[in-house]
């Protein structure tokens, strides 16, 4: 599958609210990552504090 296809059906990017140092999830909420490569690879996570 093509990674343009890919990355349309799935989110590249992601707000979380946080206070007082702890993500505001709710209780069946969870934060997951999942890969399309069959390959280990370096990956990179930027945090925003604004």
């Amino acid at each position: 599958m093509p990674a343009h296809f890919k990355a349309a059906l799935t989110a590249v990017s992601l707000s979380v609210p946080v206070a007082a140092g702890r993500p505001m999830l709710g209780t069946w909420q969870g934060l997951y990552l999942f890969e399309h490569h069959s390959r280990p690879h370096r990956r990179e996570i930027v945090l925003h504090l604004a």
